[in-house]
């Protein structure tokens, strides 16, 4: 396959992803294979010989409307507080990022939740998506729970294990409760709690989505994949790879009450996580949506918004009820990598050039709040002692 221009010049100033050094020489060939295009700070350190598999390789981008995006000048500056925090519960422990902004804060805010790729943390995630400021722009909290390396030593969520595909347990038991504690400390509208995620915390984002449907009240995956898609570090190599959930398993999920709106975004250029995810997760959103709304049919739009100087082109896909509220949403970046698009390129997975995707996915967050008769958000004991 010939690369093209914009290709040959990343993979120029790009340094090579830190790799792991899996059990067999046949996993560290595929993560060869399948490392992703990253932004080099000329400060990176070689890794470790012998670390378990690298799975951020595993998901990431897209955006906005059909506006040019925001540029770095015209939002305001991240002025509210950037509090360190920690949740202890029966599944685990993490710390945790919290976004206030700066301003009245004595009415209740959105709480959005941000989930980082592998080899990130918060401050970096932060940086590069520009979320506390369109938050300082928007007037909402921004949460970022943290991976650590003892769970995964890449720092990726485990969107892969059964154990942390489940609602009380795991993984997504423990981001729940990090909501639940910061419902619990500051004064959020809990029908406006929202959570999206990049690459591995994209795929991570689908699954507290589904397994949470009392929480959230709408979902973004960027450059992921859908709920359940794989069952051990193989399948998830394979279905990153191939987009085909030969080896997808469903996870072990509670009765489904509610659909929970979703917004896709993915650049049809990225090496990491094919594509075809993406159509995958959007494809099941609707069929998912059609089983519990039978009487509430989507009508489906196609839309496609030149490039410019600032912005890729991109091809927007709405199912919109009979409202006129975008239910599911997904958007196809022309030529973008694995990168959150029209994000701070001083921040890794980080492509300056747009659409905002975080423009765009508080754009669709603005359309969703929890059900009235939702009036307590669920979180199956996650703060339980251990």
């Amino acid at each position: 396959m010939k690369a093209n221009k914009s290709f040959i010049e990343a993979m120029r100033r790009a340094t090579q992803l830190v790799r792991a050094g899996g059990p067999v020489a046949a996993t560290r060939f595929i993560q060869g294979l399948l490392r992703p295009e990253r932004r080099s700070t000329g400060n990176e350190q070689p890794a470790p010989a012998a670390y378990d598999v690298d799975i951020d390789s595993l998901v990431n981008p897209v955006s906005p409307g059909p506006h040019a995006p925001a540029s770095p000048t015209s939002l305001p500056d991240a002025s509210g507080e950037f509090l360190a925090q920690r949740f202890s519960g029966h599944a685990g422990s993490r710390n945790y990022k919290l976004y206030v902004p700066s301003g009245d804060t004595s009415a209740p805010l959105p709480l959005l939740v941000m989930l980082h790729g592998c080899t990130q943390n918060p401050d970096d995630f932060a940086t590069g998506t520009r979320a506390n400021r369109w938050a300082q722009s928007r007037r909402c909290l921004v949460v970022y729970p943290q991976q650590i390396q003892r769970a995964n030593s890449h720092r990726c969520w485990n969107w892969f294990r059964p154990l942390d595909q489940q609602a009380g347990r795991g993984e997504p038991a423990i981001i729940a409760g990090i909501v639940k504690q910061v419902i619990d400390e500051y004064r959020v509208d809990t029908r406006r709690v929202y959570v999206a995620g990049l690459s591995a915390g994209g795929a991570m984002a689908a699954i507290v989505a589904r397994e949470y449907p009392d929480l959230f009240a709408a979902a973004a995956v960027h450059s992921g994949l859908p709920a359940g898609a794989a069952h051990d570090v193989t399948s998830a190599l394979t279905v990153m790879k191939t987009g085909r959930p030969k080896f997808a398993s469903t996870g072990a999920t509670r009765a489904i009450r509610r659909f929970v709106p979703v917004i896709a975004l993915h650049g049809d250029a990225d090496s990491t996580v094919n594509p075809a995810n993406s159509d995958w997760l959007i494809d099941s959103a609707v069929d998912m949506h059609r089983m519990l709304n039978p009487d509430s049919p989507l009508h489906k739009t196609a839309q496609t918004i030149n490039a410019t100087d600032a912005s890729r082109a991109v091809q927007r896909t709405r199912y919109l009820a009979p409202g006129g509220a975008s239910i599911i949403e997904h958007w196809v970046v022309r030529g973008a990598a694995h990168a959150w698009s029209g994000g701070d390129a001083a921040g890794s997975y980080a492509d300056a050039r747009g659409p905002d995707a975080t423009a765009a996915i508080l754009d669709f967050f603005a359309q969703h709040a929890m059900p009235a008769s939702i009036a307590t958000p669920q979180v199956m004991d996650s703060t339980a002692p251990a």
